[in-house]
């Protein structure tokens, strides 16, 4: 059940009104809410709530608790975060391994068969086992004490952050879950405008991108001239962010009306300094996770400054290799990772940060150039998207100069954002409360009308 339907918007309402009628009993409050992720989850694939319930959340609750109160806690907990990446490594990466080992295999003249196996692939299965194993971290360092059953199964399963984040700490959102002080809707006025933004952004823009620019040009880059398919590039790299970011407002929005604070997801990632500051502004809960979860017990930059490197671009290819089973993402994770060790070398060489317009400028440039490897279809598929980058030839046959403008005023809108978020956040607190359901009504409606038919699907359910 896409969270853009009518469908779900019903059944949310529905639902709200339930819950806040449970306010005096937290705990049957929690319980209906645990009752209603697994709900969703099962409305998509009866399947994927079983693989939830038994690998991901029996599992870590078994192993957090078996290591309450033990001199071996490490071990316990440590031994779970193997199971969840085995389980996830089974479920995500079994044929992409499988596929590699038998061509390497071949390749030093061994006849290597692995059977292939028709593994189902439960939709956000990525994001909770992050969740899991900072939980199991945690348990493991004495910074949380273990939970008990449904506020660890609510933890992994709760339904706006399920399918695809943003990825909570224990320290955030299971701090939330077992507080049994009673619960309030949370700045209801900021809740409507993250709402009002995650449709604009997705529903209207984001989609229309897609259809008009990005999908046409990505499935047949041979039909175009070269300026186009750089315009595709930025088109592209617009679409991500506006999709992303939208529905990390539309989760958070729905926390907020919940009852819960879920953290911030996007920061103006494209207004970056440099790579290492985009990283810090782009699916921040992810690139936490991987500082805080890889990099660091990496070594981090313990061991001096070649070996802190070497984390940095294998922490990279984990994140890439994290958004799906493939070379392309392995490819564009090496290609942050080699552009923020590039970064740090002319750091240690001239002794200065990049930071000015033009660092600015070459980053985003090179954040957009590695998006034709996570866009293209496959690793062939990008590397012939990027030989049309140089095609002249040819008529001009889509309106490279008004995407151009609408860049620029992508990058005008991005500086304000905040103010105009702030403004807005405002002007409705002083809204009649009769009028915000109407005034979100008649942007709804709007959008029916500027937008597409049916309800889009969001890009990163399926990583």
């Amino acid at each position: 059940m896409s969270y853009l339907s009518p469908e779900f918007a019903l059944v949310f309402l529905g639902f709200l009104i339930l819950y806040w009628g449970l306010v005096r009993w937290p705990r049957a409050q929690k319980l209906s809410l645990l009752t209603a992720s697994y709900a969703i989850y099962a409305s998509i694939d009866w399947r994927f709530a079983a693989i939830l319930a038994v690998f991901s959340t029996i599992l870590t609750g078994l192993m957090a608790l078996s290591a309450q109160r033990t001199a071996w806690r490490r071990g316990i907990c440590g031994t779970g975060v193997v199971l969840a990446v085995a389980n996830l490594a089974v479920f995500k990466y079994y044929d992409f391994f499988r596929e590699g080992i038998q061509q390497l295999a071949a390749g030093a003249g061994l006849h290597w068969a692995f059977p292939a196996l028709d593994i189902l692939l439960p939709v956000g299965i990525s994001f909770y086992t992050f969740q899991a194993i900072a939980y199991l971290v945690s348990v493991a360092k004495g910074q949380c004490e273990p939970a008990r059953a449904e506020e660890s199964a609510l933890y992994l399963a709760f339904f706006p952050t399920l399918f695809a984040g943003p990825i909570c700490r224990a320290d955030n959102l299971l701090t939330q879950i077992r507080d049994t002080a009673q619960k309030t809707i949370l700045a209801p006025d900021l809740a409507v405008y993250l709402l009002l933004s995650a449709l604009v952004k997705k529903v209207w823009i984001a989609t229309w991108v897609a259809e008009n620019w990005v999908n046409p040009l990505f499935a047949n880059p041979d039909s175009y001239q070269g300026i186009e398919l750089i315009v595709g590039m930025y088109a592209f790299a617009i679409q991500i962010f506006l999709d992303f970011s939208g529905y990390s407002d539309l989760v958070i929005a729905l926390a907020l009306l919940l009852g819960y604070q879920l953290p911030q997801n996007f920061d103006q990632p494209y207004l970056a300094r440099n790579l290492r500051d985009f990283w810090r502004r782009w699916h921040i809960s992810l690139s936490s996770w991987i500082r805080d979860f890889v990099y660091i017990p990496l070594g981090g930059n313990r061991h001096g400054w070649l070996r802190s490197q070497v984390n940095i671009f294998t922490a990279m290819l984990i994140s890439g290799l994290w958004h799906g089973a493939s070379l392309k993402y392995l490819i564009w994770g090496g290609m942050h990772g080699l552009g923020m060790v590039a970064q740090n070398t002319l750091e240690k060489v001239t002794r200065r940060t990049p930071s000015g317009w033009i660092s600015a400028v070459l980053s985003f440039h090179a954040v957009c150039f590695a998006w034709v490897y996570f866009r293209a279809d496959s690793f062939q598929d990008a590397n012939h998207f990027i030989a049309g980058m140089l095609r002249t030839d040819g008529p001009v046959t889509l309106n490279v100069l008004a995407a151009l403008v609408a860049l620029g005023m992508f990058f005008v809108i991005s500086v304000y954002a905040r103010r105009m978020q702030e403004l807005l956040v405002r002007g409705l607190a002083a809204t009649p409360l009769l009028i915000k359901p109407l005034l979100l009504a008649a942007v709804v409606l709007v959008l029916h009308l500027l937008g597409p038919s049916g309800v889009p699907a969001f890009l990163y359910y399926s990583y």
